[in-house]
């Protein structure tokens, strides 16, 4: 909401901002609402990004996602190939409502001098995280899946060809 976003905003009057806001989820999750979370995190940036803007603070980072980069790439990426084509189909709203954070960012500093800036972090699990085989990301839902096999005595079936490089980093 806009307007609970910038009530916020001047509640708290912020001069720095960590932006971490966003509808997450799972391969299964985004495959089924890939239009929402498009819609959900378009809306969710700019409400962050325009009220930081509108109140004045100095600096927000943003959080984006390994998701964003292109589905067909070369290694070792970086962040100056976030828009050299086109994320996996499989994401494809998630990933480019994050992309779009890398434009607002640009706009912002371009046009009003704001220091808004985004990092990439790897891809993060830990015991707080969603565990849902369904909804969750990809990791928890590997432990649950293992869990339940060994609970059962029942065969492990993992998704995929093995081929897709991932990073996973452990949190608390």
């Amino acid at each position: 909401s806009s307007s609970e976003t910038k009530a916020l905003f001047e509640r708290h009057k912020p001069t720095h901002v960590i932006h971490l806001a966003a509808m997450v989820g799972g391969l299964f999750k985004n495959l089924r609402s890939n239009l929402d979370f498009w819609r959900t995190n378009i809306h969710i940036n700019d409400n962050v990004l325009h009220s930081a803007h509108e109140s004045g603070v100095q600096k927000v980072v943003s959080c984006l996602s390994t998701c964003i980069f292109p589905d067909k790439t070369t290694y070792p990426i970086d962040e100056t190939m976030i828009h050299n084509g086109p994320p996996h189909s499989s994401n494809f709203g998630y990933s480019y409502a994050k992309r779009m954070i890398d434009v607002q960012n640009r706009g912002y500093s371009e046009q009003h001098g704001r220091r808004f800036t985004a990092v990439i972090p790897t891809n993060v699990f830990g015991p707080h995280d969603n565990f849902n085989i369904e909804d969750g990301h990809v990791l928890p839902g590997l432990i649950h899946k293992v869990y339940l096999a060994k609970q059962s005595g029942s065969a492990l079936t993992v998704w995929g060809t093995g081929k897709p490089r991932r990073q996973f980093i452990y949190s608390l």
